[in-house]
């Protein structure tokens, strides 16, 4: 939801401030809360973290996963970019059986067969051929799942509020640069929604980070579907957009994604408690 909220805010603030500056600001302002919780000790705690590499090598990765996903969103229609972009979960759930090792059950691959059909029917994408920003929006999808099995990696080593600081050091750093080049001087109502974006995003990334702490890929893949209900509903509310009928067909089937998860992972938890 929290992510969803923050494309939103992105989307009103692109029309005419660069997305490096928008970029830049937010990572300036979600630093800027990991120093209120953690302190001046911040500083050390990521110098001195044992997994320092590992989370560098994924901040790359999603910071490209992102530039690709706003280049693509440029030019094709939001059904098509949202389509391809999901496929996501899938690949993170395979990449989680080869390289986490983690047993995927039958529920689960069940339960991103159901939500990418719902997210297939919802945003009714037509006439999709092999372009570059096709290519962008599928190179997204995958480095964005090669992210997320990266963080579960780590997040089982290192505090949420640590990962993101290094996440946003290294974000500052490489669109410093840009954002300077581009730099377009906010009003003060943008000035709000700037920062507003940072909190809405440390606030999803901090879920995110902490989500990973407690459950499997694979378990937690499908969820990202949901986003696409979210989508649709702040697009109504901000913009008008009517979702027609194959939307709520689409959302019935996503949100059932979720729910096979929840009802098969108790039904597991109860087994194993017998």
């Amino acid at each position: 939801m929290m992510f969803t909220a923050h494309d939103s805010a992105v989307k009103l603030l692109v029309t005419s401030i660069p997305v490096w500056q928008v970029l830049f600001i937010r990572s300036c302002t979600i630093l800027a809360g990991c120093f209120v919780f953690e302190g001046p000790p911040l500083a050390r705690k990521v110098a001195r973290s044992p997994i320092i590499k590992p989370m560098i090598v994924r901040s790359i990765i999603i910071l490209i996963a992102w530039i690709s996903y706003y280049t693509a969103a440029s030019y094709l229609q939001l059904a098509e970019v949202t389509t391809l972009y999901y496929a996501a979960p899938i690949v993170g759930t395979i990449l989680a059986t080869i390289v986490l090792r983690e047993k995927v059950t039958v529920a689960r691959w069940m339960a991103v067969g159901v939500g990418f059909c719902g997210v297939v029917i919802a945003s009714n994408p037509v006439g999709l051929s092999i372009s570059w920003p096709v290519y962008l929006a599928l190179q997204a999808a995958v480095l964005w799942a090669s992210g997320m099995v990266l963080l579960r990696k780590t997040a089982l080593h290192e505090k949420s509020h640590i990962q993101m600081a290094v996440s946003n050091i290294l974000f500052i750093i490489l669109t410093t640069g840009m954002a300077i080049a581009y730099w377009h001087t906010p009003t003060p109502f943008q000035i709000v929604l700037l920062l507003l974006t940072g909190v809405i995003a440390g606030t999803g990334q901090l879920a995110l980070f902490e989500g990973m702490r407690q459950a499997p890929v694979s378990v937690l893949a499908p969820f990202e579907y949901t986003s696409l209900v979210w989508a649709f509903l702040l697009g109504y509310l901000i913009w008008g957009d009517i979702p027609g009928i194959n939307t709520f067909i689409g959302a019935i089937l996503i949100l059932s994604a979720g729910f096979i998860i929840i009802i098969s992972e108790r039904m597991k938890r109860r087994t194993a408690t017998a």
